[in-house]
């Protein structure tokens, strides 16, 4: 991402728990962007709050969103109006000796800037890219969009600007007194699998299963940087 050295300390700097903001780790920044896969935009429509979950992929500095031509919050957004973006994971319950000092391992990330409507070749590589970064190997399978599903899909590049990234990795955080208790304290981590495929009720027989899905078939769900 972009240099956030001259970012707006209100809109980037941590009110509490500073120590878990590391706003220089880019390489960590992506991963949690290509891992969290949904963002959820927020902008101000006649002067109200609106935020809408879309599926996003990184690509270099920029972000990638594609939906509807009729979508309305799309449209507006490729009018270039301010745009922020929150995305987060939760990667483990974190089990303390007391319900208070329970908490989660997460890591979660606030993006600032606008986006551009994308047309022509930069438009079809654009949706090359997030086909890429969603489903991993499956571009090379399928046919290339027609004509009339170019026309019905809009393609926003999300230019960002500014960021900031927060993790949490910490342990059970107990006052003495709990420790010397009997309750089990740890961290319960929380991964997710690609589990078995399931076949579409109108799929001929005889098709095998697509090398793409077989590759993904009970692994961990992670993504490969777009291209």
């Amino acid at each position: 991402m972009r240099d956030n050295g001259g970012m707006s300390p209100n809109r980037t700097t941590p009110a509490r728990m500073p120590d878990r903001v590391n706003s220089d780790d880019r390489d960590a920044l992506e991963k949690l962007l290509r891992d969290a896969v949904v963002g959820h935009f927020g902008f101000v429509e006649e002067n109200r709050p609106v935020v809408m979950p879309i599926a996003f992929v990184p690509d270099g500095d920029d972000l990638l969103l594609h939906g509807s031509t009729g979508s309305w919050w799309l449209r507006r957004l490729a009018t270039g109006i301010p745009v922020t973006v929150s995305v987060a994971t939760v990667d483990g319950l974190v089990l303390a000796r007391s319900a208070f000092e329970s908490s989660m391992r997460y890591r979660s990330a606030v993006l600032f800037g606008a986006c551009s409507r994308l047309d022509g070749d930069d438009k079809t590589a654009a949706l090359d890219l997030v086909t890429a970064g969603l489903l991993p190997g499956r571009l090379p399978e399928v046919r290339a969009n027609s004509r009339k599903e170019l026309a019905a899909t809009l393609v926003l590049r999300m230019h960002v600007d500014e960021w900031t990234y927060k993790v949490s990795t910490q342990w059970p955080d107990d006052p003495d007194e709990d420790v010397a208790g009997d309750a089990w304290a740890g961290v319960l981590p929380i991964v997710t699998t690609y589990g078995e495929p399931l076949p579409a009720p109108d799929l001929r027989e005889g098709i095998p299963l697509a090398p793409s899905v077989e590759r993904l078939r009970g692994t961990l769900r992670t993504f490969p940087l777009a291209g």
